[in-house]
């Protein structure tokens, strides 16, 4: 049987810690050497352990092999540098050619420098500007659409407070009417029958009659001039 796979996670036990990082330490220095002897290449490798004790291995001087790596990353970075400042440059190349096309295209759909277009183009300009057109008609009879439709509901609730209105009004007159008939017959009961009060009276009641009776008439003329709402898009 082969053996089994080692899970990868810190060894709680010290001991045992000690144990394999000595172990696999060795093995470390051992593979980095093998690899600067068999392949000629510059190693160095630099350990601390966990009680920041040093270990390192260099085929040469570990000095000189951290130079070569500071050199090394220095010159990756100015080259990636050079090689993001290559790519925004064709970027706004690109963007430049873009907004040129597009201030083009703007001149020629309000009718400016069509010198040079050939049929085929002015058609197809053409054909956009009827496009555009008929999106624009479409979006203007929408928004009056909209907004006739809100007066007539506007006018709608208007129209049926009146209504409501004009109902409590009647409804007003026409007690003030029973009123008065009570409030008369009541009078003629009571023997109050001399002319001077009942001319008075009839005077009194007359011109209460004709104040309450005034909503009523209102009422009839505000009905026939009332206007009826409605409002239909052409």
């Amino acid at each position: 049987m082969g053996r089994g796979k080692i899970v990868i996670e810190r060894i709680d036990n010290t001991t045992s810690r000690q144990v394999t990082f000595s172990k696999r330490r060795k093995g470390l220095l051992k593979k980095a050497k093998e690899l600067a002897i068999l392949c000629d290449a510059h190693v160095g490798v630099l350990i601390f352990s966990s009680t920041s004790k040093l270990y390192e291995y260099s085929n040469s001087s570990m000095k000189s092999v951290i130079e070569r790596y500071n050199k090394a990353k220095e010159e990756h970075h100015h080259l990636n540098s050079e090689s993001q400042l290559k790519f925004w440059r064709q970027e706004a190349e690109v963007i430049r050619h873009q907004l040129q096309d597009l201030q083009e295209s703007h001149r020629q759909l309000m009718g400016q420098k069509l010198n040079g277009l050939s049929i085929k183009e002015l058609n197809y300009l053409e054909n956009q500007l009827e496009m555009s057109l008929q999106g624009v008609r479409t979006k203007k009879e929408q928004i009056l659409s909209d907004e006739i439709e809100e007066l007539n509901r506007k006018g709608a609730i208007i129209q049926r407070e009146n209504t409501e209105l004009y109902e409590k009004v009647n409804l007003i007159c026409q007690e003030n009417r029973e009123l008065y008939k009570k409030l008369y017959s009541s009078g003629n009961m009571n023997g109050i029958g001399s002319s001077g009060m009942m001319t008075s009276g009839f005077n009194t009641g007359e011109h209460l009659y004709t104040q309450l009776s005034l909503p009523a008439r209102q009422n009839n003329l505000g009905s026939e001039a009332a206007p009826e709402l409605g409002l239909q898009l052409h």
